[in-house]
C-alpha cells in the first residue's frame, strides 16, 4: 500500500459535504457528554443537553448495565467530532449506532457496489471511494485518508477484516493528526507476526503449545523438533491465518511435503514464506477471551467465547461463555491474559485466541481488533464493545472495574452467509424479501434490507442472529425458533444449516471440538 498524502487521489463523488461550522458537536463544551449519554436529540449529531448521566435501559436478553464513572470526574475530555468508518455492512452500522448514542456524526465510506448499502442510507456523510474492487476502494488507504480529509472526521474506526489489523494504516492515520480507533501500530505489527507474538506471549507467561522457539531455519530444524515434541505436528505459517499456510505432518515420512506445502502457501497467500512447528491437538475447542484495556493501565477481561464450530477454519457458531469452561478456569486464564496485556501496555480491544483440551489452555494468536462475534460477550455482560472502543481511543479510562463485570445467562451466534447450505458456494443477488426475527433476548446486526443487492465481491456473511436466555438449553431453543422466522428471499442462505445445527444432540450436549462441524457437513450430505 502507498503511504502518499492524504490528498493526492481525492475521493471520487461526495454525497455530502463537511458539517457546517457552526453545528453542534461533542467538541463545542468542555464537558464531555457521560460515558453513557442519551442517543442524540432531533439534531443530528448533537448531544442533548439534557441527557441523563444514567444507562440506558438494556435491551432484553442483554444483562445488566454497567454502572459508569461520574460524568464529572477529573478525567472527563471529549470524545471526537466526526468519526469516519473504514468499513462496509453490517460492521459499520453497528459503528454507526455506538458513534450516535455517544452524539458523534459519522462518515460512511463505499465502493460503487455499495452506493445504495444500509450504512450508506444511515451515516451523516458518505463518500465514494472507489469501484468495487476491495484493494480499489476498501483497501485503497490514500481514498480512506482523503475522504477524512475532506469530511472533516477526526477519527477512523476500521472496524475488523479490510484495513483493521494493518499496522501501516494505523501508523498513516496517526501521522496525518487523527485517531485510530485502535490499538497502537507496534502491538498490531507484534501480533501480526505469529512468531512475534508467540515469543511475547512466552516471555509474559501465557501458556503455549509446544513447538519450535521461532521460524525454522530449514527442514532439518523441522525434524528435529517434531522429533522432540513427538508427531502429529502441524507447520504454520508466521504471517497466516484463515487456515492459509497449515499443515499436518502425522509422521516423519510426511513431514518434507507438508513443510514445503505449508510454505508455497504461506509464500503465494502473504508474500512470507517464514514457517514454525507446533504440536498437532487432535481434539481442542478454540476458546478466546475478549479484552479491554484502557492507556491509564486499567486491563479487564469479559469472559471466553467458544469458536469451536467451524469449517474449514472459518468460524461458524460461536457461544458465550463455553460450555467445557467452568467459572474458576475461566477466572485463571482470564488473570493471566490480563496480566500479560498490563504488561505489555496494550491499548484497546483485543482478543486472545486458544486451543483447550484437558484442562489446558494453549495460546495461538491474537486479533487486535473488534472480533466478528463480539455481539454473545455484549449480550453476556451488557457492555457495549464499540463504545467502549471509541472511548479508550478519546483517553477516557475504562467505564469499570473487573470487579464490576458480570456474565449472566447464556449467548450464541449464527452467522448466516449468502451461500448455498449444501455446497457452500457464494450466492450473490437482489434479496426481494428480508424479515428478521424478534423477541425477547434475540438480536439481528444486519446491513440486509428488502430489494437490496448482496455484491459478489466481498465476504459472503450477511447477517449475525445473536440470541440470549438464562442457560444454554433455553438459548438453543430460542435461537432454533428465531432461525424458523429468519426469512430471506431471493439469495440462497446457511439458515437451513443452522437450523440442523442447533438440533443436533451432540450440539445441545455440548459435545464438540474444532474438527466436528465438518464431520458434521459430511454426515449430512451423506
Amino acid at each position: 500500500m502507498t503511504d502518499a498524502a492524504p490528498d493526492a487521489v481525492p475521493p471520487r463523488t461526495s454525497d455530502a459535504g463537511p458539517a457546517p461550522a457552526d453545528a453542534a458537536s461533542p467538541l463545542a463544551d468542555a464537558a464531555a457528554p457521560p460515558p453513557f449519554a442519551a442517543p442524540p436529540s432531533a439534531t443530528r449529531g448533537a448531544p442533548s443537553p439534557s441527557a441523563p448521566a444514567t444507562p440506558p435501559p438494556a435491551a432484553p436478553g442483554a444483562g445488566p448495565p454497567v454502572t459508569a464513572r461520574p460524568a464529572g470526574a477529573p478525567w472527563a475530555r471529549p470524545l471526537f467530532g466526526k468519526v469516519l468508518i473504514a468499513n462496509r455492512g453490517e460492521i459499520a452500522l453497528r459503528i454507526q449506532r455506538a458513534c450516535r448514542e455517544l452524539g458523534i456524526p459519522t462518515v460512511a465510506v463505499h465502493s460503487t457496489a455499495d452506493a445504495e448499502a444500509m450504512h450508506v442510507r444511515l451515516a451523516d456523510e458518505s463518500v465514494c471511494i472507489g469501484p468495487p474492487a476491495a484493494r480499489d476502494s476498501y483497501l485503497n488507504q490514500v481514498a480512506l485518508l482523503s475522504a477524512a480529509a475532506v469530511t472533516g472526521a477526526d477519527a477512523i474506526h476500521p472496524g475488523y477484516g479490510f484495513l483493521s489489523e494493518n499496522a501501516g494504516f494505523a501508523e498513516l492515520v496517526e501521522a496525518h493528526g487523527l485517531t485510530f480507533i485502535g490499538p497502537t501500530a507496534a502491538h498490531i505489527r507484534m501480533m501480526g507476526d505469529k512468531i512475534t507474538a508467540k515469543d511475547a506471549m512466552r516471555r509474559l507467561g501465557v501458556p503455549l503449545v509446544p513447538g519450535s522457539d521461532g521460524a525454522l531455519a530449514d527442514l532439518d530444524e523441522a525434524r528435529g523438533v517434531a522429533a522432540r515434541i513427538g508427531y502429529p505436528v502441524l507447520i504454520k505459517a508466521a504471517a497466516g491465518g484463515g487456515g492459509r499456510g497449515m499443515k499436518v505432518a502425522a509422521d516423519a515420512s510426511e513431514i518434507e511435503d507438508a513443510w514445503r506445502i505449508a510454505r508455497t502457501e504461506a509464500r503465494t497467500a502473504f508474500g512470507n514464506d517464514e514457517v514454525y512447528l507446533e504440536k498437532y491437538l487432535d481434539r481442542p475447542r478454540h476458546i478466546e477471551l475478549q479484552i479491554l484495556a484502557d492507556s491509564h493501565g486499567h486491563v479487564v477481561h469479559l469472559g471466553e467465547r467458544d469458536c469451536s464450530l467451524q469449517r474449514r477454519h472459518q468460524k461458524l457458531v460461536e457461544e458465550a461463555g463455553s460450555p467445557a469452561l467452568t467459572p474458576a478456569a475461566r477466572d485463571a486464564i482470564g488473570q493471566v491474559a490480563t496480566d500479560a496485556l498490563r504488561q505489555l501496555g496494550y491499548r484497546n480491544a483485543g482478543t486472545l485466541e486458544f486451543l483447550y483440551q484437558d484442562g489446558q489452555f494453549a495460546f495461538i494468536e491474537m486479533n487486535t481488533r473488534l472480533q466478528v462475534e463480539h455481539p454473545v460477550t455484549e449480550m453476556l455482560t451488557g457492555i457495549d464493545l464499540v463504545r467502549e472502543q471509541i472511548r479508550i481511543a478519546a483517553g477516557h479510562p475504562l467505564g469499570f472495574t473487573q470487579a464490576e463485570v458480570r456474565f449472566e445467562g447464556h449467548a450464541i451466534e449464527c452467522r448466516i452467509n449468502a451461500e448455498d447450505p449444501e455446497t457452500f458456494l457464494p450466492t450473490p443477488g437482489r434479496v426481494s424479501v428480508y424479515h428478521p426475527p424478534g423477541g425477547l433476548g434475540v438480536r439481528v446486526d444486519s446491513a440486509l434490507y428488502a430489494g437490496c443487492v448482496v455484491p459478489p465481491y466481498y465476504d459472503s456473511m450477511v447477517a449475525k442472529l445473536i440470541v440470549h436466555a438464562a442457560s444454554r438449553p433455553e438459548a438453543i431453543a430460542r435461537m432454533s425458533r428465531a432461525l424458523r422466522e429468519f426469512a430471506v428471499v431471493g439469495i440462497r442462505t446457511t439458515l437451513p444449516l443452522h437450523q440442523r445445527i442447533m438440533a443436533d444432540p451432540e450440539f445441545a450436549a455440548g459435545d464438540y471440538t474444532i474438527h466436528w462441524l465438518e464431520g458434521f457437513v459430511a454426515r449430512q450430505q451423506g
